[in-house]
């Protein structure tokens, strides 16, 4: 089912410091990374964001949209939070949350979209997290749009890991045993596109 009450954001404005070059751009099999994470997303939310700074990461497509980060800089995932929750109130569009999805973890299981949707019926918690054996991945977020005041003041007063923010205003976890390896494998570095490569094969 195609939610309307959520925004699908990608978030691709890092700079791939370990990786040397863009990495959402490169190629694992017939598709760029971002276009991995948009096809597995796409048939779930009645449109989708992309946070980035590069103009070539426009997918063409009628409800994918693209916008660059709040305040420049590289800042971090919180900065794209924020610059989505920004876009959302200037474009006066109607979604209370927005979930987001990174642009380098192309094995996730689609069931993270799904676990993620079904968390809007308990409106008492903003904030949502995929948690997969001890590992919390903060990417992997539902984010209530009440949060963005909240948000904007925390980052003006200098917070900017994702990890900290959340436990400051507190989060729900929602857990995921997966016993596939590659469903949360971030591609950061040439070494971890081979692993990736041979996982396509």
């Amino acid at each position: 089912m195609i939610e309307n009450n959520i925004l699908g954001v990608v978030l691709a404005g890092g700079k791939s410091k370990r990786f040397g070059s863009d990495k959402t751009s490169v190629k694992l099999g017939d598709k760029t990374l971002i276009e991995h994470t948009i096809s597995k997303i796409e048939n779930y939310f009645q449109e989708i964001l992309i946070i980035s700074n590069n103009e070539n990461h426009l997918i063409n497509k009628k409800n994918v949209f693209l916008t660059k980060d709040l305040i420049d800089g590289y800042l971090g995932p919180l900065i794209g939070v924020l610059s989505a929750m920004d876009w959302v109130e200037k474009n006066n569009k109607n979604y209370k949350w927005i979930a987001t999805f990174p642009s380098d973890t192309p094995f996730f299981d689609q069931k993270v979209i799904e676990n993620l949707k079904n968390c809007t019926v308990n409106e008492s918690k903003k904030l949502f997290f995929i948690k997969s054996g001890n590992k919390r991945h903060n990417i992997f977020g539902l984010w209530s749009m009440e949060l963005k005041e909240i948000l904007l003041k925390d980052i003006d007063k200098g917070i900017r890991k994702v990890e900290d923010w959340a436990n400051k205003v507190g989060s729900e976890i929602i857990e995921m045993n997966s016993d596939n390896d590659y469903n949360f494998l971030n591609i950061n570095t040439k070494e971890d596109l081979e692993k990736a490569k041979k996982k396509i094969k």
